[in-house]
């Protein structure tokens, strides 16, 4: 999943079952070692009531569409709030039911999966939430050109071959082949290969059930129904989402979710030093405050200070943070190495924190999957600087293998997009300065909206050569990372190589479809291990940081630990002392 445009990205993760986060995050950030995961609670206890702030410099929520949603923190905030899931991950990153009994059922290997619906869930006018209601909230992740920027494990799993989703009717008929409901609360769901572990993917909001009759496509994103404790009030974009209770939602139905607070309001376009300032002073309505990151210029002030540090977290969170390379538009591999060499990857881990920053990241799987993770060779000459006699090497062999693509590197540049915060600001000024000084690169700053970063660089059309971004596993396995980040059907290929890179892309695609029909976990691995070397050899990506998270959570807010899974707090658990 995407790291959240309002967090960081990372590193490793806890050792059991998770560090995943559901999809993206790094790309539109901010992001350090003392405290732990630890809770920011009061020893009262958990308590009912209040008004929880989330603080936030993004004017808006990317997609609060459910089948849309794919950025952690925002799963979090949605998941964890209204919209309810089959299956869900606790505090610990198991999954655990959640609308379903269990978490699923499957006697042939995982091709097809049985899920049974709990009794008393309801959306928030209060009619029953049933089988069809699921059946054609996952539908809608099948019309792309519609229901843009979501997960893409159904398309590819699902067993249909032409299937557009409910808007065009185009193989419904598949559809309703492959995923049938058998009654109001019992479905069987038929994927078109084994995937023992496939029940991960409901954990993510594309099996959060939407009522047809209240589906507005693309519109849906501006008022979702909700089938969770809270329930959208109103949405100014640019301002305020303001969260009320939903009176129709049964806390004996949903064992996930405590819903302390009264209400939830986030305020959004707000200068992010401002809002560390807020948090340390702690005082009034931001006693009940959180935020999405730290400023890294003040995470050696609070962990310093004996009180703040004792409420901060600071730990490993789940992604991996890169810089995506559009081969479609810079497909010379030469200059891609000249790139690789040339960045100085000692100012990104300043920039983003120092100590507190983490590790240099050598691919996009984390050492937090161990059946998957293999240390990357072939990059012995690496400098933490940049190494410009390496890179004028390859900047040398492009000026004769693709004279025009070294031509516009040296003279207009190549576009770099990012999420425009002040800590990426500080990155894009190290790429400016290493690219130029170590290869003779020009970087031009492309610096985007927080809130609509990642809607733009999915865009083909207003996609630039360079794009911050980060990824975590959406479950414990690189099935959903290696895939979703470098095939057209993956959801997140920024790379696309398919385009820029067709030769090398086949061999990969040979290494995909292999690991997809690979039933042996470590023979798996090994494959997802292949296919990042393989990105890695044609510099598909620049990975940099494998990271860590800094929050500081109001002093009053209650039980603020951090949330593996989705590389955040867990809002259904966050209480405030009255």
């Amino acid at each position: 999943m995407k790291t959240s445009t309002a967090t960081k990205f990372a590193a490793l993760l806890s050792t059991s079952v998770l560090l995943l986060a559901a999809c993206s995050g790094g790309g539109a950030t901010d992001s350090a070692e003392s405290s732990d995961s630890g809770e920011a609670a009061s020893a009262g206890g958990p308590q009912a009531g209040g008004t929880l702030y989330i603080l936030t410099q993004a004017e808006q929520i990317l997609h609060l569409d459910p089948q849309r949603n794919y950025t952690g923190a925002d799963i979090a905030f949605a998941g964890g709030l209204m919209h309810r899931t089959l299956v869900t991950f606790d505090e610990a990153g198991n999954i655990v039911p959640d609308l379903a009994t269990d978490i699923g059922r499957t006697d042939d290997g995982g091709q097809t999966w049985e899920f049974t619906l709990r009794d008393g869930i309801t959306f928030e006018d209060g009619s029953p939430i049933t089988c069809d209601d699921v059946k054609y909230g996952m539908s809608r992740s099948f019309a792309q050109d519609v229901i843009t920027d979501g997960p893409a494990f159904l398309v590819a799993y699902l067993d249909v071959e032409n299937y557009e989703g409910p808007y065009t009717g185009v193989g419904q008929d598949q559809y309703d082949d492959a995923f049938k409901c058998v009654d109001d609360k019992n479905m069987v769901i038929r994927l078109n290969t084994p995937v023992i572990d496939f029940n991960g993917a409901f954990t993510l909001t594309i099996s959060t059930p939407v009522p047809a009759a209240s589906d507005t496509g693309e519109f849906y994103d501006d008022r979702p129904v909700s089938s969770g404790p809270y329930k959208i009030e109103s949405y100014e974009i640019g301002r305020e989402l303001k969260l009320v209770r939903n009176d129709n939602w049964d806390p004996e139905s949903d064992p996930i979710r405590n819903a302390y607070p009264d209400e939830i309001i986030m305020q959004f376009s707000l200068d992010p030093k401002i809002i560390d300032e807020r948090l340390i002073a702690s005082e009034g309505p931001d006693a009940n405050a959180i935020a999405y990151s730290v400023q890294p210029e003040n995470l050696d002030r609070i962990f310093a200070d004996a009180d703040l540090s004792e409420r901060a977290l600071n730990v490993f969170d789940p992604y991996v943070r890169y810089v995506a390379v559009n081969t479609a538009s810079v497909p010379c591999v030469e200059i891609r190495k000249a790139v690789y060499y040339a960045l100085d990857r000692e100012a990104i881990l300043t920039a983003a924190g120092g100590q507190y920053a983490g590790e240099t990241a050598d691919g996009v799987i984390k050492p937090n999957l161990p059946l998957d993770y293999r240390a990357v060779t072939g990059y012995d000459d690496l400098m933490p600087a940049g190494n410009a006699a390496v890179a004028g090497e390859w900047m040398d062999k492009a000026a004769t293998t693709c004279p025009d693509v070294h031509a516009r590197a040296t003279g207009a540049g190549l576009s770099l997009d990012y999420a425009s915060t002040p800590t990426n600001e500080k990155y894009a000024a190290a790429w400016v300065s290493s690219l130029g000084a170590n290869a003779g690169i020009t970087i031009i700053p492309n610096p985007i909206e927080p809130g609509q970063y990642y809607g733009v660089v999915l865009d083909p059309g207003s996609q630039g050569d360079l794009n911050f971004a980060g990824w975590g596993p959406d479950w414990p396995n690189a099935s959903t990372v290696v895939p979703a980040l470098f095939t057209p059907d993956g959801g997140f290929d920024l790379s696309r190589a398919i385009e820029g890179d067709p030769e090398a892309y086949a061999e990969f695609a040979g290494i995909v479809a292999a690991g997809k029909g690979e039933v042996d976990r470590n023979a798996q691995g090994s494959l997802w291990a292949d296919g990042n070397q393989l990105a890695m050899d044609r510099v598909w990506v620049i990975p940099t940081l494998f990271g860590k998270t800094q929050l500081l959570p109001g002093s009053k807010v209650g039980n603020a630990y951090f949330w593996d899974a989705y590389g955040w707090y867990n809002p259904a658990d966050l209480y405030l002392e009255q």
